[in-house]
């Protein structure tokens, strides 16, 4: 398969794959990297069925380490736009792959954009519950929080000017074809939350036995690669 690196606005990008009318979109998750095992598949699999992916190093990821500015949700949304935009003069549909963080960030970035399909692994659907179990774990409160900015644990890192934005932004709308698919033991992303976003906006749920929030072992990725060419257009 094709690779082809290039730099979009500066920021480090992958296109997989040979050019053609489909582009596929592909945000990675916390810790990970525009090469994640998962993209990997996705590209493996979507290149089979005529698709070109995109994939990119989120702010403080990948080839982006050396940055210093801690992330911001509408970053991440504000580069997300650039890369449809791109895909968009590239292509003559555009579809999204979102892993964890990087599915929130696409929930967030493309609820009123053009999307043939979406799929989501592992994702993120509601990220002020996520931050609320994160403030538990740390045992402080929403006041303490504000007053100290800043909390480190050995978890993810809490930033409350994080926490107003997604407070002030919930997911309220998404209308795309969507498919969704978490571990069974995914302790990250309750299932009754992110089975409540998929009944709320007709999403197909996928669960796999066993499995956990970072799909990784050979059985949970090939598990994934199963999942996705019974789904890829």
């Amino acid at each position: 398969m094709n690779l082809n690196k290039i730099k979009i606005d500066g920021i480090p990008a992958i296109l997989w794959g040979d050019p053609g009318d489909k582009m596929i979109i592909a945000a990675h998750g916390s810790h990970s990297s525009k090469i994640d095992d998962c993209i990997w598949i996705l590209a493996e699999e979507a290149a089979l069925r005529g698709y070109q992916v995109l994939s990119f190093d989120l702010p403080q990821h990948g080839e982006r380490v050396y940055e210093t500015d801690l992330i911001m949700p509408d970053e991440c949304v504000r580069e997300l736009n650039m890369m449809y935009s791109y895909a968009a003069n590239h292509a003559r549909t555009v579809s999204v792959f979102g892993c964890s963080m990087g599915a929130y960030f696409e929930l967030l970035s493309f609820a009123d954009t053009k999307i043939e399909h979406a799929w989501l692994l592992s994702p993120v659907t509601d990220m002020e519950r996520i931050i609320h179990n994160l403030m538990a774990y740390c045992h402080i409160t929403e006041e303490e929080f504000k007053e100290r900015i800043k909390v480190e644990n050995d978890i993810e890192l809490l930033y409350y000017p994080y926490y107003e934005y997604v407070k002030k932004h919930p997911i309220s709308k998404w209308d795309h074809k969507t498919y969704m698919l978490r571990g069974e033991n995914d302790t990250l992303c309750e299932y009754d939350y992110v089975r409540d976003f998929a009944e709320r906006f007709g999403c197909e749920l996928t669960e796999q036995k066993g499995g956990e929030h970072w799909f990784h072992t050979d059985s949970e990725l090939d598990f994934f690669r199963s999942w996705l060419r019974e789904r890829l257009g």
